[in-house]
């Protein structure tokens, strides 16, 4: 009956019920799966304002899906209901140049919209690794950041309204020139709970007159983390400014042929963008704070291309430790800029506790790490190693004075974990401003909050 009801909404062609169907948006980045009753591909905001009635009407629980490239579970259908992807909503609807914005449906990809709005000399600066295949929803799901976030901010700070459709299945917009609350920044990095986005006014940025890449390779990682503290302590805050580790820089090298040299054990790869004027001063300043602070080689991209190839190999690298082993679990989390010697050891030394192999490769710039496990599924004893060094690095960066996640959300997976960031009074803050979106969570449910959380006025 639900899926019918859903056919006679949207059309049939919209609706998939198939068991092979429906493995298809059982589970996206993340290890653990959950099949949905249904899959609804909208084509507009009408179209997913007719789901969400018939779900509420029948019980069943509403999952918004982008591309599938979430690495916390938030696309899981944890409860089953309804999947919505929005595989068909993937335009640009409008471009407004004079005042630097667009108007775009939450299926367009990430990198798309940079492209559509080349020629008009403006690009979209949020540009997680994955950028190539995530959504602008997704995006503003998670509140993704990416290697330009240091200097450009996070998705939040560049979403200026939002079509959203509420628990009822209404549509209403938000926008940062509404007086009052700001809903827009309450909506962006929800991860689905508070409604469902179907277009987005975001910030688009002119495109800068120049840009400079430069690579500085070091004998360690405490060298490189020095370098880091030492640049942005001098008041320099690069476009970009991105570490490896040994073994991250020869498996990138092996795969893309970068020339980043293999014999080093970390790699800081940075970028300035903005007057051409300026330039020359900007890289004199930060070749000599990294030489003083022990790098061992500095080079400088000589040709867009040369800078183009350097970024591939960056955003590949996830992609790249396929060559180290079958499986990878990546994690996400925040340390002070100061602390992140001290936690890339303690990642270090969870890695040879366990006996796991660990790749690191992030935006040091803010401190936002990604420790990336590699092992392999089919062996149980790996598979529970991981999943105690995840929440071994998860606690030593809290302990550390950092937080769980810094751009890929909270999701299924870390729910059980935000405890340790927030006590009962904040949680209880939170779900009650999810109860006044969705009081019947039918939005992501198990999703963000800890298993069996409640209100104290539901407790009550």
């Amino acid at each position: 009956m639900f899926a019918e009801r859903l056919a006679d909404a949207i059309g049939a062609d919209a609706v998939k019920t198939a068991p092979e169907d429906l493995a298809v948006y059982a589970f996206d980045a993340y290890s653990e799966s959950a099949v949905p009753r249904a899959v609804a591909l909208p084509a507009s905001a009408r179209d997913v304002a007719a789901i969400v009635r018939i779900a509420r009407e029948c019980g069943e629980p509403i999952v918004a899906r982008g591309a599938g490239t979430g690495l916390c579970g938030g696309a899981i259908p944890a409860r089953g209901g309804v999947v919505v992807s929005f595989a068909r909503m993937n335009r640009m609807l409008e471009l407004d140049v004079r005042n630097r914005r667009a108007r775009v449906q939450p299926g367009l990809i990430n990198l798309d919209l940079s492209k559509n709005v080349a020629t008009a000399g403006l690009f979209y600066a949020p540009d997680p690794s994955s950028q190539k295949a995530c959504t602008i929803g997704g995006n503003i799901g998670t509140n993704a950041g990416g290697p330009h976030c240091l200097t450009y901010g996070t998705t939040v700070n560049h979403v200026l309204g939002l079509e959203v459709v509420d628990e009822r299945g209404e549509v209403y917009t938000t926008s940062l020139g509404d007086s009052g609350y700001d809903l827009t920044g309450a909506l962006v990095g929800s991860e689905g709970t508070l409604g469902i986005v179907t277009s987005a006014w975001v910030r688009l940025l002119r495109v800068p007159e120049a840009t400079r890449v430069w690579v500085a390779t070091f004998a360690d990682v405490e060298a490189a983390s020095e370098a880091v503290s030492a640049i942005v302590g001098h008041g320099i805050v690069p476009t970009a400014l991105e570490m490896m580790d040994g073994l991250m820089i020869r498996t990138v090298e092996a795969a893309f042929h970068s020339g980043f040299p293999t014999d080093a054990e970390a790699l800081l790869l940075i970028e300035n963008a903005g007057y051409e004027d300026d330039m020359d001063a900007c890289e004199h300043a930060i070749e000599k704070i990294c030489k003083e602070t022990g790098a061992l080689t500095w080079r400088a991209a000589k040709s867009q291309a040369e800078r183009d190839g350097l970024w591939a190999a960056r955003k590949g690298a996830f992609g790249a430790a396929g060559r180290i082993a079958p499986n990878t679990y990546l994690q996400d989390v925040v340390v002070p800029r100061t602390k992140l010697p001290q936690m890339l050891r303690l990642v270090d030394d969870a890695a040879a506790k366990h006996e796991l192999t660990i790749g690191n490769v992030f935006h040091a710039g803010d401190g936002n790490l990604h420790p990336l496990i590699m092992y392999d599924k089919r062996d149980k004893r790996q598979v529970a190693s991981v999943v105690e060094v995840g929440d071994e690095i998860l606690s030593a960066a809290v302990d550390l004075g950092g937080t769980i996640s810094g751009e890929h959300g909270i999701g299924y997976e870390k729910r059980d974990t935000l405890a340790r960031v927030y006590d009962d009074a904040d949680l209880d803050t939170m779900l009650r401003l999810r109860d006044v979106f969705d009081a019947s969570r039918h939005f992501n449910p198990d999703k963000i909050f800890p298993r069996g959380a409640s209100c104290v006025e539901v407790r009550a």
